[in-house]
């Protein structure tokens, strides 16, 4: 079944300049997508359209057969984006209190408010934490806070705009944890990336954008070989000639 269709879109900005252009696609309900390009491919670009945080000039994304458009509050219930900068997604004076927020503004009782926000902070690790103020958390641990606010939204699409940026050693296993988890637990999931190194050995499916279009689309180990020829780094251990399977041993 497919989840998401994308059909002819296209975006220009109010300078004129094209941020995507002519992206048709459908994405299965719990695919693992990434979609690699370099920077200002428009990558972030086309992940904004997925739940109306930009709207397209032309062409449709539709959610479950629903038009994005027709119906934006729907599709930021169904989409849940977790933004590079985690911090601007903080809104919270405790842990609790952040991930809270989204389901307190969906009007429901403070019972089921106090369900979700426990459920959501158990899965990403930090109910131990629950009365900490957000700012003093690690960079790895806001990411899983953003992840648990967009969790307690009970979304069914769960997306992720350069997740691993700044991220130290830890924080990046921690994530990658939580994302996989999440995925096996029926979540489709997309993740933008220019860094393909710590990701894509899970990816059902990679997409590459270039300059606003999806030139390459197939599964990683079909394309893998061809992405540096726009802007993205291939791999060591396709360099290497190790098969992707391999890498998760």
């Amino acid at each position: 079944m497919n989840i998401i269709e994308v059909t002819n879109l296209s975006h220009r900005f109010s300078d004129g300049t094209i941020g995507i252009e002519g992206i048709t696609l459908s994405i299965q309900e719990g695919e693992f997508v990434v979609i690699a390009g370099r920077n200002g491919s428009g990558k972030t670009t086309f992940l904004r359209h997925l739940n109306g945080l930009l709207l397209p000039d032309t062409g449709a994304v539709r959610l479950g057969g629903v038009s994005v458009s027709r119906d934006i509050p729907r599709a930021r219930q169904m989409v849940g984006m977790v933004f590079q900068d985690a911090d601007s997604q903080i809104v919270g004076e405790t842990v609790f209190d952040d991930v809270a927020f989204g389901p307190e503004n969906l009007c429901l009782n403070e019972c089921e408010v106090k369900r979700r926000v426990i459920k959501s902070l158990e899965v990403v690790d930090l109910i131990d934490i629950a009365d900490q103020r957000p700012h003093l958390l690690s960079g790895g641990e806001k990411r899983r806070l953003a992840v648990a606010g967009i969790l307690a939204m009970e979304p069914r699409i769960l997306v992720f705009d350069e997740p691993f940026s700044d991220l130290d050693y830890p924080g990046v296993r921690q994530l990658l944890h939580q994302t996989l988890l999440l995925h096996k637990a029926g979540h489709t999931i997309l993740i933008a990336t220019h860094d393909l190194e710590k990701v894509i050995a899970h990816a059902d499916r990679l997409l590459i954008i270039s300059d606003g279009k999806v030139v390459m689309d197939n599964a990683p180990e079909m394309i893998i070989k061809d992405v540096e020829a726009f802007g993205v780094r291939e791999p060591c251990a396709s360099r290497l000639g190790m098969e992707i399977e391999s890498w998760l041993n």
